[in-house]
């Protein structure tokens, strides 16, 4: 995993695009101008600020045995202080799912929050008919904690989402 370079383009927009009818029922609608080099370059200059900063990592996701693009994940909205908090989401391109690449980019990313960044609470919200993404946020030590009604504009429309969180000193057991 690492932060988007301008370099990265061809071959993040050909598996966005290989992939947008698999990706458009859990992602928010987006114009034309998502998918363009200059817009990709900016949000690749913006992540670098962001990190720096330590508001956010936009990171992409790459097999380790080909350096091939596979996803995304995001820690995002970090806070320090008293709340040490973020939040994460995550994208698979198509043909990379259940091969367990985002099983282990979501176990690296939460021990980098929790080790490096000192981090706290981690939350992450999907779909609640999203059962893959559930059962990843799970078997991650994620525990499900209840619905946000109307949480984000998903496919054109306000969309309830189940909320989880992975706590670095969690007391409350195992989720079965």
């Amino acid at each position: 995993m690492r932060l988007p370079e301008a370099g990265d383009y061809s071959e993040w927009a050909d598996l966005r695009r290989g992939s947008a009818d698999f990706l458009a029922p859990w992602e928010p609608v987006r114009d034309n101008v998502y998918i363009t080099r200059r817009a990709f370059r900016g949000r690749a200059a913006l992540s670098k600020r962001l990190a720096k900063d330590r508001r956010a990592l936009n990171m992409l996701i790459f097999r380790r045995d080909d350096d091939q693009l596979v996803g995304g994940i995001t820690l995002d909205n970090i806070q320090g202080g008293v709340s040490k908090s973020c939040a994460v989401g995550y994208w698979m391109g198509e043909r990379f799912t259940r091969q367990g690449f985002m099983a282990e980019a979501l176990n690296a990313a939460v021990l980098h929050a929790f080790t490096v960044l000192d981090i706290s609470r981690i939350q992450a919200g999907c779909l609640p008919e999203n059962a893959p993404s559930r059962t990843l946020l799970e078997k991650s030590g994620f525990k499900y904690e209840g619905v946000a009604q109307s949480y984000l504009q998903i496919a054109g429309r306000w969309r309830n989402h189940v909320l989880y969180a992975n706590l670095r000193r969690d007391r409350r057991g195992r989720t079965d």
